[in-house]
């Protein structure tokens, strides 16, 4: 495969047809970014406290949609429905990675990429 734009030089298996990045191309871009952000930041829970926030008060109203409860009872209610909810996140979790395993998928660590 040749680079369209220099027929005198190899293509780079980086690239798709038509100019694009390859999808393990965007995913070790994405991850360098992720990392390299990461590294910036002094604060990870101020950084992340907004989305904390948001998930939360999610959580909130579907536990009391009305808005009836007294904040301290919403709010324990609403922890237990998100503890609730990543339970079953993992067990979705958990049930996918015993699928791929029976079928004979690649099993790397959690968190590792197979690049």
């Amino acid at each position: 495969m040749s680079d369209p734009d220099h027929p005198d030089r190899p293509g780079t298996p980086e690239r798709q047809p038509g100019g694009g990045m390859s999808a393990a191309a965007r995913h070790r871009r994405a991850r360098i970014a992720a990392h390299a952000s990461w590294a910036k930041t002094a604060d990870r829970t101020a950084r992340t406290a907004p989305g904390t926030r948001g998930l939360l008060a999610r959580f909130e109203r579907q536990v009391d949609p009305e808005g009836l409860l007294c904040p301290q009872v919403r709010l324990s209610m609403a922890r237990h429905a998100r503890t609730a909810y990543m339970l079953q996140l993992a067990e979705r979790s958990a049930a996918a990675r015993r699928r791929s395993t029976a079928r004979g998928g690649d099993q790397g660590q959690p968190g590792q990429s197979v690049d």
